[in-house]
């Protein structure tokens, strides 16, 4: 008799440690209000690249792309977007998108050219570079454009390091705590209500089930005779390895080479401004040219609808929806057209 009770005791004691143990479950995964249960605790995915809750306004700076000045590339790791494109001379230029970023050193700051005003504003960015063509000076005045400029506010929003074995326009740099600054002495509106370029999966988007999809594991984009912008997909980080002319791209505070989750490659016509001595560039840009989208080692082919220089460009797959893309930076890596695009295992 003795030994049913003690293991009917066993019992009991087993049940009301399980009936703690799911209260306690229970406890942490339900929200109470007045004492009642009325929901379970969800967390919620959020995206990593961006905060897709805050309407903060981006912040777009123009990198300087010289070989010169490629070596000391600061802060680009913090860019949720990075535009490249050409410019006069065979060589490209960044365009680099910040948002809510505290980012201690970015550079160096080069000057405006008038076609990159068109993502500034699809972004509805604040432009932020160091000095001007004549046609960019003119364009941000015509279209309005809220921009800091370095030639008229060095020593206050910018600095020229010194210390640099290189000429004197690729010593260029800022930061974030600067460039807000300027944006409160000038009163520029710091909110926006324009949505994001791209709309971002926080799932992974397998591109390899998607029409046309092909194997893309290296990554060859020809500007010019001068610059050649490489990647090669890393499966374990499940990145791409950014390269220029065959060197590892790094950054000049990290020592890291710079990663793309995302790549959007398409080409455009280009040509010298008529008049212009120093060759600089015009670029067709309004209208529809073909692409490809590339993330996790395959490249699907993209339409790409750019109806005005302030709206936004629109990355299609070709059955007319939007692109998905993983969340991740991403380079828009914008070519001259019928330049050597290589896409390979």
């Amino acid at each position: 008799m003795a030994k049913r009770k003690r293991k009917k005791s066993k019992v009991i004691l087993v049940v009301l440690l399980l009936l703690l143990v799911l209260g306690y479950l229970v406890y942490i995964n339900w929200d109470f209000e007045d004492g009642k249960v009325v929901k379970p605790k969800v967390e919620e995915k959020k995206l990593k690249i961006v905060d897709e809750s805050s309407n903060t306004r981006p912040i777009a700076v123009m990198i300087n792309n010289h070989d010169s000045a490629r070596p000391y590339h600061s802060g680009l790791q913090d860019a949720y977007l990075v535009y490249e494109m050409i410019v006069e001379g065979g060589y490209t230029r960044y365009m680099a998108i910040f948002k809510d970023k505290e980012t201690e050193r970015i550079g160096s700051v080069r000057s405006a050219r008038h076609y990159f005003l068109d993502y500034a504003l699809e972004n509805d960015a604040i432009y932020v570079h160091w000095g001007h063509s004549e046609q960019a000076l003119e364009d941000i005045s015509k279209l309005g454009v809220n921009n800091i400029n370095g030639l008229t506010y060095e020593n206050v929003y910018f600095y020229r390091d010194s210390n640099l074995p290189v000429n004197y326009e690729h010593r260029g740099f800022t930061n974030m705590e600067l460039i807000n600054k300027g944006i409160d002495d000038l009163g520029y509106r710091k909110t926006t209500s324009k949505d994001l370029l791209l709309d971002y999966s926080i799932d992974e988007v397998d591109l390899s089930s998607l029409a046309g999809a092909i194997k893309a594991n290296n990554i060859d984009i020809k500007y010019s005779d001068l610059v050649t912008t490489s990647y090669k997909y890393d499966a374990e980080s499940k990145t791409y390895l950014r390269s220029v002319n065959g060197v590892s791209h790094t950054d000049y505070v990290t020592k890291k080479q710079y990663t793309a989750k995302n790549i959007i490659v398409y080409q455009l016509s280009n040509y010298m401004l008529t008049g212009d001595v120093k060759g600089r560039q015009e670029i067709d840009n309004i209208g529809t040219s073909s692409g490809y989208y590339i993330s996790d080692g395959y490249a699907v082919p993209i339409d790409v609808v750019k109806n005005s220089r302030s709206g936004q460009t629109k990355y299609l797959l070709k059955d007319g929806t939007s692109i998905l893309v993983n969340d991740g930076n991403t380079f828009i890596q914008i070519q001259p057209k019928g330049k050597d695009l290589v896409i390979s295992e």
